[in-house]
């Protein structure tokens, strides 16, 4: 199905229309899975071959850059591109109202997704207005302590910290520890870090820059045993593990579309348990909210991209086709590869943990004395996409493969290390 197929499918039909089509119908049989990842009967494994079609990077551009920014597959992009069109030709009331009236449709699939409730879901712009949100929006005054990760994507914690300084309040820090010391080390840190003025813990579900996975669940439980707030940034975790909020039961959990789900940029989602509605002060008041829950009081955000989001609620649909457990083992099994090989190559310190355990899918390790930024623009020329840290604190590269990266993809990203190490770059 070509482009300009999509586009004429979308304006005469819609997303019924399009689902019926036999290309998409071929790709989702590639995928036969119910709803959470459960295979369904005598279900075959998913077709990675034919989901890696679905996207536009050559064969020969292997992309482990899940953990900073993913491509969006072909299908997000016609709907993106479909809808924003149908708007501009037509920009009749009704077909405003249409578009706007179809982020409910949205709200419950990332809710299926997330295994939430429409009524907890917030669509925003990204992970980082998630989470501004919620440091704006609970009640907090002098006296009062935040207890946040210090190892949170700093953006998060200098929002913490600002705030902080002009209401009043504590913000402290548990420290984190390379190698990633267990889930038992960070459960005794936290519970020795709380005092009876804790009003919220902050903490990411796993680390951007190790990739660390902490024990969510167990954190947001303990934190509600002593009527502790929880605030689980998901910007590493959401379209990569197999979230299911109502295990996790956090007060607060936020993700981007544009990571690891594969979604169009400028979308996310703030997830708020009904338990706390009353506590939670919306950020931004204006026009066109949600019809459900606590979106029709904190997401009045005047005109958003109703396409784009659109996109969001088919790519959340999609990947519960596919199945979000099938896409974690995939993804864990190319950083399992990552990480065998890197540890076969004289010169390298991962930062990341050896134990499988501790970690999902994002690489990160120092290649012998080389200088990152170097490294980065070798593998880019070597059609490799990574990320690097710089400075003192675990500088290095950063693979982050995804479920659209094959196995040649993670031997190619070692083989170009294990040769930058031997020649120079």
């Amino acid at each position: 199905m070509d482009r300009r197929e999509f586009a004429r499918l979308f304006a005469l039909g819609g997303t019924a229309a399009l689902l019926s089509h036999p290309g998409v119908q071929e790709l989702r049989a590639a995928t036969p899975r119910l709803a959470h990842g459960a295979p369904g009967p005598g279900a075959a494994r998913p077709d990675w071959a034919a989901i890696r079609a679905q996207f536009l990077m050559p064969e020969e551009l292997s992309v482990m850059n899940a953990a900073n920014l993913c491509p969006s597959p072909r299908y997000v992009m016609e709907e993106v591109t479909s809808g924003t069109e149908r708007l501009d030709r037509e920009p009749l009331p009704s077909v405003r109202d249409s578009s706007f009236s179809s982020k409910e449709w949205v709200r419950e699939r990332v809710a299926a997704w997330l295994r939430a409730r429409p009524e907890e879901i917030l669509l925003t712009r990204n992970t980082s207005e998630s989470n501004n949100w919620v440091v704006g929006g609970v009640e907090l005054a002098a006296g009062d302590e935040v207890l946040i990760l210090n190892d949170n994507h700093p953006s998060t914690n200098a929002a913490w910290k600002r705030r902080g300084e002009r209401h009043g309040f504590t913000v402290r820090e548990v420290a984190q520890v390379n190698p990633h010391p267990g889930a038992e080390y960070y459960l005794e840190a936290f519970r020795r870090a709380m005092t009876p003025r804790t009003r919220i813990v902050a903490f990411s579900h796993l680390t951007n820059t190790a990739g660390d996975l902490m024990p969510a669940e167990a954190l947001c439980a303990m934190a509600r045993e002593e009527g502790i707030l929880s605030a689980v940034d998901g910007a590493q975790s959401l379209g990569l593990l197999d979230v299911d909020l109502s295990r996790m039961r956090p007060d607060f959990y936020s993700g981007s579309a544009h990571k690891w789900p594969c979604g169009p940029k400028e979308v996310g989602l703030l997830y708020v348990n009904r338990a706390i509605h009353g506590q939670f002060w919306p950020s931004v008041v204006s026009a066109y909210p949600g019809q459900v829950g606590i979106s029709r009081t904190h997401e009045g955000m005047g005109q958003r991209d109703e396409a784009a989001i659109q996109a969001f609620g088919r790519q959340a649909d999609f990947l519960m086709g596919v199945g979000q457990s099938e896409i974690e083992a995939r993804s864990r099994a190319l950083a399992d590869a990552a990480m065998e090989g890197l540890q076969r190559l004289d010169g390298v310190t991962p930062w990341t943990s050896l134990d499988p355990t501790r970690r999902v899918a994002v690489v990160t390790f120092q290649p012998g004395n080389l200088e990152p930024g170097r490294v980065l623009a070798a593998l880019e020329s070597d059609g490799i996409v990574a990320a690097a840290r710089g400075g003192s604190d675990r500088p290095g590269i950063r693979f982050s493969p995804h479920y659209y990266n094959s196995f040649h993809d993670v031997e190619r990203g070692v083989e170009a290390i294990g040769r930058y190490l031997q020649q120079g770059i």
